[in-house]
């Protein structure tokens, strides 16, 4: 007998940047049909799985290329920017004949249902994927923060970052080759230690509300599927 996940309902956090593969801008086929893979196996799995997807590889609001703009302007510019990856990868996700639903922060029903937070419930309860898009609708609060805002509101158990990295470590890894992988932090750690997981606002949530965190490789086959089943991956946030 296969298996059993053992969490029932996720919220998955995937960074915009990780859907340019090895472009400079924009999404990439490869990588957008391995991302809408990966979720099906989760799918398979019968979890209930909410996405929020960043913007960072269309636009961000605190990038150089939004720093002689208002920061407000920006900001919306970088939510409707999570929009188009939110459509691309439901698009991706339908075409392989998982149904789904975007629900977005800011109000655009041409494209997208209205976030309403038993709406969203409702339908990860009849078997939909649900991609949350536009962040929270609000200037200055980053796609993290949305994240963690969205995992509490939908009863999320566990909240998954997807990275380019494979966990959490003491310093950039990419920038010193001597640092050192901490499998299992506290929210406090995050914290004092100014960890690179997520922004402030987004861990201080995730730890009032005890939301464990678990940050992993995206581009690592199975990833996804293995912390749904239980396996030891990546770093974990928690008390």
């Amino acid at each position: 007998m296969p298996p059993a996940p053992v969490f029932k309902r996720v919220l998955l956090k995937v960074s915009g940047e990780a859907l340019m593969g090895g472009e400079s801008f924009g999404i990439s086929p490869q990588v957008l049909d391995y991302v809408a893979d990966e979720l099906i196996k989760a799918h398979r799995l019968g979890v209930e799985v909410g996405v929020v997807l960043g913007g960072g590889n269309i636009f961000r609001g605190v990038s150089d290329s939004a720093r002689h703009m208002d920061r407000v302007q920006a900001d919306y510019m970088g939510m409707l920017a999570t929009v188009v990856n939110s459509i691309a990868l439901q698009d991706a996700l339908e075409r392989k004949g998982v149904p789904t639903r975007v629900m977005t922060a800011i109000t655009m029903p041409q494209v997208a249902e209205p976030y309403i937070r038993r709406r969203a419930i409702r339908h990860l309860e009849k078997g939909r994927i649900v991609i949350l898009g536009a962040g929270t609708g609000n200037p200055y609060f980053s796609t993290d923060t949305a994240a963690a805002l969205r995992a509490e509101e939908i009863g999320a158990e566990v909240l998954m970052k997807a990275t380019k990295v494979d966990g959490i470590y003491d310093s950039d890894p990419v920038k010193n080759p001597e640092a050192q992988k901490l499998p299992q932090v506290t929210y406090d750690q995050v914290l004092a230690q100014h960890l690179k997981v997520m922004d402030a606002t987004a861990i201080s949530l995730a730890g009032d509300n005890k939301l464990p965190v678990i940050v992993f490789d995206l581009l690592e086959p199975d990833n996804i599927k293995r912390v749904l089943l239980g396996e030891k991956v990546g770093s974990r946030v928690e008390v």
